[in-house]
Formats: structure tokens, C-alpha cells, sequence
């Protein structure tokens, strides 16, 4: 499984962790967030990518935080990933994009609504970074190949599957843990524990979320095979700019982790 070469370090009998705040609200915040972190997954010798979205495209209403600007914001990533040694992964919307972000960031992370964009693909590809690709909600896991196949006909092989969920009715999403070990044929596969718990299409133009259920879908997860998790952390979820419903309180993130690495190694003992 192809990994960052900052994070090669770590054990690769563990998972690995995307986790960070949903977007860069202030330099403060991404600083005391990824130091927290990093101080944890050290200890856990899990390998840590910092995750910040620099902008946030995919909106409700056009009142929402979007972001506090794309240089500034990729910046304050940059400097993260220099400080801390740890690589960044963040979001792009358009082939236009992925060039620039690459410039500060290591992974290069394709939405959910976005995973068919074909040139959006082809891109990322060619920056050479690391391509993450979350599934479509209206897509099932089989589908994934083919946008796999787009990033490495593109030559890149470094490209990884986010599964976040699929959409069920109007207003709620459902994980069906059996595409984990099928798109574990296409690429390594992440699990997005905390927007698979996202509640869409509030009549409010706001985002649900059941936050209580993330040790239960991240447990799911790492006993289906998910090579990785990603999680979205913050000091106070209620005070977020983008996606406090479904996120996972920093203070409790230690505690999870911990839980999750003892069940992984019980689930590397079983015999195959």
C-alpha cells in the first residue's frame, strides 16, 4: 500500500488516519488541531495525514462558509505540513485547481458529487501527488474502477477510495460495509466515518449529522478491511464553520483511536 513518504515511518500493520477540521478557519485552529493529532498518532504509531478543506465549494445555501481565502488557507496547510512533518491532504473542484493546490499540499482529495469528472481526474493525476477519491453517493463500489483506471491511465498509481456513504431516501445516508473488500481490488480503501453520518438536505439548508454513532461505523470499518479512516475533528463541533453535526469532539479522539488500534491488531491476528 503506497503511503506518503512522511508517513512511511509509522506501522504499517496499522491504519492509516486522514483527520482534521472540515475547513481552514484560522491558523490558530490548524495548528493546535494537527499538533494535538500528531501527538497522538505518534504515540499510536499510526500513520497521519492532516486533512483542511481551503475551500468549501459544495454549499446548501449560498449564505454558508465557504472559506476565509485560497492562498491564505493553503498557506497555513503548507506550513503544517513543513512545521509538523506530516502530509496534507485537502479538497479541488476543477482541473483548473490542481495544479495550484499541489503546490502546497501532498494529497489531493476528489468530492464525492465530483468522483466522475473526467478531467477533474486526469489533473490530479498528472500533479504526481496523491489522488483520494471519495464515492459518489449515488454510485455503488463496482463503479469505483473506473475512476480509479482514470487517475493510473493518467500515470498515477498513488490513488486511494474514500467510501462515505450512500444516499437512502431524501435525507440520510447508509454504509454498506461490502464495499470495502470490493474496491479493496481497485485501490487502498478509507472509510469517511464522520460524513458517512451526515444527515444531507435539512429543510434548514444545514447539514444534519448522528455523531454518536462514529465508534460504531469506524469499528465497522477497520473489521471489514478499510486500509484507512478519515475523520473530522474540532475543538467544539458546535462552534465549526462547516459540518459541526457530524464531527467528532478533539477531546475524545484519543480515547477512539486507541480502542480502534487495539481492535485492529485483534483483527491482523485472526487467522487468514
Amino acid at each position: 500500500m503506497n503511503l506518503p513518504t512522511k508517513i512511511n515511518h509509522a506501522s504499517s500493520d496499522n491504519f492509516f488516519l486522514l483527520a482534521g477540521p472540515c475547513a481552514v478557519e484560522s491558523r490558530e485552529l490548524v495548528f493546535s488541531i494537527a499538533t494535538r493529532i500528531k501527538e497522538i498518532t505518534d504515540r499510536l504509531e499510526i500513520p497521519f495525514v492532516f486533512k483542511g478543506s481551503y475551500r468549501k465549494a459544495n454549499r446548501s445555501r449560498i449564505d454558508s462558509f465557504t472559506g476565509i481565502g485560497d492562498e491564505k488557507a493553503l498557506s497555513y496547510l503548507a506550513e503544517v505540513s513543513a512545521e509538523l512533518n506530516v502530509p496534507v491532504v485537502t479538497d479541488i473542484h476543477t482541473a483548473e485547481e490542481a495544479m495550484r493546490a499541489a503546490d502546497y499540499v501532498d494529497v489531493l482529495q476528489i468530492p464525492a458529487f465530483l468522483c466522475r469528472q473526467t478531467d477533474l481526474l486526469v489533473a490530479a493525476a498528472k500533479t504526481g501527488k496523491f489522488v483520494n477519491i471519495k464515492k459518489g453517493q449515488f454510485l455503488g463500489p463496482e463503479s469505483m474502477q473506473f475512476a480509479v483506471n482514470k487517475v493510473k491511465d493518467s500515470g498515477n498509481d498513488n490513488v486511494w477510495i474514500t467510501e462515505r456513504g450512500t444516499t437512502f431516501g431524501y435525507q440520510d445516508l447508509v454504509v454498506d460495509m461490502r464495499g470495502i473488500p470490493v474496491m479493496k481490488e481497485y485501490a487502498p480503501v478509507v472509510m469517511d466515518v464522520t460524513h458517512s453520518l451526515q444527515q444531507p438536505n435539512q429543510s434548514s439548508g444545514v447539514t444534519g449529522g448522528k455523531p454518536e454513532l462514529i465508534e460504531t461505523i469506524a469499528k465497522s470499518a477497520i473489521a471489514a478491511g478499510a486500509d484507512g479512516l478519515f475523520i473530522e475533528t474540532h475543538p467544539d463541533p458546535s462552534k465549526a464553520l462547516s459540518d459541526g453535526a457530524n464531527m467528532l469532539q478533539l477531546d475524545n479522539l484519543e480515547s477512539l483511536l486507541t480502542r480502534l488500534v487495539h481492535l485492529k491488531k485483534a483483527v491482523n491476528s485472526f487467522p487468514v
